[in-house]
This record gives structure tokens, sequence and C-alpha cells, in this order.
């Protein structure tokens, strides 16, 4: 995570990305496994979920838990940071919607 010249170019490049934003949805609804995120996200290859997963780790807003089981299971999960974003993406979601009504309604 890198500081930017604005605060909104901060946050935009931390959240930018394939599904990041996404993901960072999913898992507002609660814990999920691998599985289940890949079940969530089929226009995403396993190879960039994998990737998106690791940069959100990097970047604090989400947690990794391995449980020591055979085979090993893994939980993704929001941090604290990832939490405090939540609100901030959902109203970007709302505000998604908004402009697709325009879209929609000038086809």
């Amino acid at each position: 995570m890198k500081k930017s010249y604005c605060p909104i170019d901060t946050f935009i490049n931390v959240v930018k990305g394939k599904r990041k934003a996404t993901i960072i949805l999913h898992l507002s609804q609660g814990d999920k496994r691998y599985n289940e995120l890949v079940k969530l996200l089929t226009d995403l290859s396993e190879r960039m979920l994998s990737k998106q997963l690791k940069e959100l780790e990097a970047d604090g807003l989400i947690k990794r838990t391995v449980f020591p089981e055979v085979p090993p299971r893994v939980e993704y999960s929001l941090t604290k940071l990832g939490k405090e974003v939540h609100p901030v993406l959902k109203a970007m979601f709302k505000g998604g919607i908004l402009f697709e009504k325009i879209i929609d309604e000038s086809v």
C-alpha cells in the first residue's frame, strides 16, 4: 500500500483490481472458504482470485486463516480495516446502480 497525492487516489489504488471490492463485499456477509469465493466470482480465474486475495491480505483488508486439518481448510475474513472500508464500497455499489439505471434509460 502506497500513499498517493490525494487520499481518494490512495483508497482507489488499494481497492482497485480485478474484483477486489466485490471480494470485500462478499466477505462482509461472513467468512468464506476459497471454494465459496470461486463459486461466487465465476468471471474470475482461480489464479487471479488468488492474486487478489494475496494483495488484499498484504494491504491488511482481509485475514487468511489456515486450519490444521487434513486436507487443510482455509477461510478468509475481513479485518478491522476491511470492515471499516465496507460502508464506502457499499455506497459505491449503490452509486453504480444509479448510473446503470441512467444507462438503461438511455438505451
